[in-house]
């Protein structure tokens, strides 16, 4: 905003009537020439300059009070983020979750024991998120990615993990009985002490995973993708299955 400052006297109106070449544009030329002296008279006068000034300075203050507030504000959108998960605690759908999770981990702050079970959680990106003893159980979280996610004691019995990605996740301990992994990518995860009983792993991707899987009874390794040497071996001596369709495996399941 420039400050006021003081006009020049405007031109005498003969001088400034003599400027009209044509008598149709007097009328313009008088038009402008008395707004030209109400601006000269008001440049004038003080209290308009420093109204001027205070209109300055009043966006400076607000200028410094919003970056001095803005802490506040980001403690309370995460309270708000918070409040979303929590009140929709074991309901289905999202309940606007997925936006609540992205926000808070993009602002860095830890998912530890996070509460999403039954939740539609599709698409959901969580990657690098800490999410260590989170309870994803039940929950339909087809597509989402965890890529470097740390999912220790992660509970995510029974949960939609349809091509999902969980490249180099830390899966260590996490319980994944009769979860759906078909098509998921599990390269470089660590599974140590996972347990995978009836768990759905046809055509999941095991490229460079451990194979310290705490259990594996019943899941079904169908078509699994780059699977260690000795891997498929192993599972099926714990238990594993290998069927095609779901019927069969289904039917298998009845007669265990």
């Amino acid at each position: 905003m420039a400050v006021l400052k003081r006009r020049t006297r405007p031109e005498p109106w003969l001088s400034q009537r003599a400027q009209a070449k044509h008598k149709w544009l007097i009328p313009v030329f008088a038009f402008e020439w008395g707004w030209r002296w109400l601006a000269y008279l008001l440049s004038g006068w003080a209290f308009l300059e420093v109204l001027e000034y205070f209109g300055t300075l009043s966006l400076l203050v607000a200028a410094v009070s919003y970056f001095a507030e803005s802490k506040d504000r980001i403690k309370q959108k995460h309270y708000q983020a918070w409040q979303v998960i929590n009140s929709a605690q074991g309901k289905g759908g999202s309940g606007g979750r997925i936006d609540a999770l992205e926000e808070l981990h993009q602002d860095g702050v830890p998912l530890v024991g996070v509460d999403v079970s039954d939740a539609f959680l599709r698409g959901v990106d969580l990657n690098g998120a800490d999410l260590l003893r989170a309870n994803f159980r039940s929950a339909d979280i087809r597509d989402g990615s965890f890529v470097g996610s740390q999912l220790e004691y992660a509970d995510l019995t029974s949960t939609n993990l349809r091509h999902a990605d969980l490249r180099k996740a830390d899966l260590q301990n996490a319980n994944l009985e009769d979860a759906d992994l078909f098509g998921a990518d599990l390269g470089h995860a660590d599974l140590t002490g996972a347990r995978l009983g009836k768990a759905d792993l046809r055509n999941t991707d095991f490229r460079g995973t451990m194979q310290e899987i705490a259990e594996i009874k019943l899941a079904n390794v169908f078509g699994v993708k780059n699977a260690p040497t000795g891997f498929l071996e192993w599972a099926a001596k714990m238990g594993a299955v290998s069927i095609e369709s779901d019927a069969g495996w289904l039917a298998r399941f009845n007669l265990d």
